[in-house]
């Protein structure tokens, strides 16, 4: 077992443009200097790093802090729900929606380790609910509808970077997209509606800054069930920034419900939370309470 001074920095090295080797060696020194041993771990993919943190947890690390943008915080989150292992964020990637939700700052890597090491001295813990499904847990967001069909073709976009490669995909989703029949499951309660969107909100916001989830809370034990509901493109073009500073709850195609366990399905949806791809709906999310402990 090791020191429990010790913590594990994981590295995603294509995170914010290929800058997150850059944003390691400018806090590797402050952990340092704190009297902390830091593990240095960058895996070659995605499995590598899990894999890398799976084992530094087993070993007893105080805590995973990782470089890197929402995609890191992900795979932090798999390795650290649920254990007394702390989670620490330095906020590398274009999104940053974890890091936006609990309060670090996206742009000064040395504040976010500061805030870190302060945490680690003091023994403060953010204490956070965590959503699951099929065994994998997220922070944000999970996008089950339009949402999720422009994270699919972002995806396979490689220019821009960052917010515009997501509105890009939407101008070319929208030229094509129609309203899916969808069947929620909402704690045993079954709705049937046609809509264009629908998000399982976690925390509120996803895709950069997008507040879909409106109100969600980290801590509530609930899931926040967001429904768009059939509306022109040119509305859902008008309406897209009200998303940006969450007033979109006002529109009247809007909806929202609560509840602890989530089934949503409809034909060619293929889910995304904190990013990353979760596979085809239907899918069942469950809020998971107290799951994790953030070092912020």
């Amino acid at each position: 077992m090791s020191s429990s001074r010790e913590i594990a920095l994981l590295t995603n090295p294509a995170a914010g443009k290929g800058g997150g080797l850059r944003v390691r060696d400018e806090v590797l020194p402050r952990f340092r200097s704190a009297g902390l041993t830091v593990r240095s771990l960058v895996g070659r993919d995605a499995d590598e790093a899990l894999d890398l943190a799976r084992a530094s947890v087993a070993d007893g690390v105080e805590a995973v802090v990782v470089v890197g943008g929402d995609g890191m915080v992900n795979l932090g989150l798999q390795v650290t729900a649920s254990t007394p292992t702390a989670l620490g964020i330095i906020p590398a990637g274009t999104g940053n929606d974890v890091a936006r939700t609990v309060g670090l700052t996206r742009k000064d890597p040395m504040a976010a380790a500061d805030r870190v090491v302060r945490a680690l001295a003091t023994g403060q813990r953010r204490r956070m609910d965590l959503a699951r499904t099929g065994g994998r847990y997220y922070a944000t967001v999970m996008a089950a509808g339009f949402d999720a069909v422009v994270n699919e073709r972002a995806n396979t976009m490689r220019w821009p970077r960052g917010q515009m490669r997501y509105n890009l995909a939407t101008l070319a989703e929208l030229r094509t997209f129609t309203p899916r029949p969808y069947v929620l499951d909402l704690d045993g309660t079954e709705v049937r509606l046609d809509a264009m969107l629908v998000a399982i909100g976690n925390g509120p916001s996803f895709g950069g800054g997008l507040r879909i989830a409106e109100g969600a809370l980290l801590d509530d034990g609930l899931l926040d069930v967001v429904v768009i509901k059939p509306m022109s493109r040119l509305g859902l073009v008008r309406t897209y920034p009200r998303l940006f500073r969450g007033t979109h709850t006002t529109h009247p195609q809007y909806e929202r419900h609560r509840a602890r366990r989530v089934t949503v399905a409809a034909p060619g949806i293929v889910g995304y939370a904190d990013g990353e791809r979760f596979g085809p709906l239907p899918l069942t999310i469950e809020c998971v309470p107290d799951a994790l402990g953030v070092l912020a």
